[in-house]
C-alpha cells in the first residue's frame, strides 16, 4: 500500500512508520523539519519536507496514496499569541481541502478522549471540531477517528514537583481513575486501521492501562524510591494560576483546567465508558515509571 503519515517522526508516527516499513507498504512521511530528512529516509520511508499550512504541498503528499493518518502537531503552549482553536480550524480545513484535491478515499485521523464534545472539554475541543469538518467529506472517504486516552508522557511535567515538594499536584480527585496510553500502543493501532478495509466512519477508542490517581502515584513513588509519594488535589482555581504563573498562555491554562475538571467530574469519559477497547495496550503505567525515573534522576 501507498500510505501517507503526518506527524514527521514524532512519538506515534516514529513507530507507526517503522512498523509499516516493516510490513512492506510505500510510506511518505511528512515534515516541516528538513534535518529529519536523513532519518526518515534511513528508516525506509519517503520523506516529504515542507508545511501543514500550505494546502498544495499537502495535496502533493496524498496524491496516489491509498491511506492518509492525519494529525495536528502540538502547538506551544507558552506562545500567548497562540489562539489554540483556530490553528486546528486552520490546520482541519487545510487536510479537509488536500483529500478533496487528492482524491483519497481512506483516511485515519488522531483525535482525542473528549473528541465528542462541543463543550466542556477545554483544549480538546479543537479535535472535536477537526472530527466533524472531516465527517464533512463526501460518504465514499472512509474515515477512522483514533481517540487515545491520556499520554503518560503528560505526567513528565510533573517530575520537577515530585522531586522537589514530594507529590505531584492537579484539580483531580485521588480516587477519580483515568485511562492512560502509549503512544506505541497507539500507533499498533492506527496500523491495525491503516491496513484494516473499512467503508463509512467510525471512532476507535485507545488505551493501555485504567487506574486511580493514588495507585499513579503509588506506581511512580516507587520507581523514583520514594514509596511516599502522594497526588494532591487542589482547586480549579489554584490549578489554573499555578500553570500562568509558569508563562502558559492564559487562555490554554484555562483550557487545560477545564480538561481536567472533565475528567474529575466524569464528563470526558462519558462515551469513552460507553465504548471501551475490547484490547488494552501493552504498555503500563509500571512501564512509563522507568522513563519518569530517568527524568527524574537527571533534576
Amino acid at each position: 500500500m501507498n500510505i501517507t503519515i503526518t506527524g514527521s517522526l514524532g512519538h506515534i508516527s516514529k513507530p507507526l512508520t517503522q512498523h509499516l516499513v516493516k510490513e512492506g507498504h510505500s510510506v511518505t512521511v511528512i515534515s516541516s523539519n528538513p534535518e529529519k530528512q536523513e532519518e526518515i529516509t534511513a528508516i525506509g520511508a519517503i520523506p516529504a519536507i515542507g508545511s501543514l499550512e500550505n494546502v498544495d504541498f499537502i495535496t502533493s503528499s496524498f496524491t496516489n496514496a491509498d491511506v492518509v493518518y492525519c494529525m495536528i502537531p502540538p502547538a506551544n503552549y507558552f506562545d500567548h499569541t497562540l489562539d489554540l482553536t483556530a490553528y486546528y480550524l486552520r490546520l482541519g480545513r487545510n487536510y479537509v481541502e488536500a483529500i478533496k484535491q487528492s482524491a483519497v478515499k481512506r483516511v485515519i485521523n488522531l483525535s482525542t478522549i473528549g473528541g465528542h464534545l462541543s463543550q466542556g472539554n477545554g483544549i480538546l475541543k479543537g479535535a472535536h471540531y477537526v472530527e466533524n469538518l472531516l465527517n464533512e467529506l463526501p460518504s465514499d472517504v472512509s474515515i477512522t477517528h483514533i481517540r487515545p486516552t491520556e499520554f503518560y508522557y503528560n505526567l513528565l511535567p510533573q517530575v520537577h514537583s515530585a522531586k522537589i515538594n514530594g507529590f505531584i499536584a492537579s484539580n483531580i480527585g485521588n480516587e477519580v481513575v483515568n485511562s492512560w496510553v502509549s503512544p506505541v500502543d497507539i500507533a499498533r493501532a492506527i496500523a491495525e486501521e491503516i491496513t484494516t478495509s473499512f467503508d463509512g466512519r467510525k471512532v476507535r477508542y485507545v488505551a493501555s492501562e485504567e487506574l486511580t490517581y493514588n495507585e499513579l502515584a503509588a506506581t511512580l513513588g516507587k520507581a523514583i524510591g520514594n514509596p511516599d509519594l502522594k497526588w494532591l488535589s487542589i482547586t480549579d482555581e489554584q490549578m489554573k494560576d499555578g500553570l500562568v504563573s509558569v508563562g502558559m498562555n492564559p487562555g490554554i491554562a484555562a483550557g487545560l483546567t477545564e480538561m481536567y475538571a472533565a475528567i474529575n467530574s466524569g464528563l470526558l469519559y462519558e462515551d469513552y465508558n460507553l465504548h471501551k477497547p475490547t484490547n488494552y495496550g501493552k504498555i503500563k503505567m509500571k512501564d512509563f515509571a522507568n522513563d519518569f525515573a530517568l527524568a527524574y534522576n537527571k533534576l
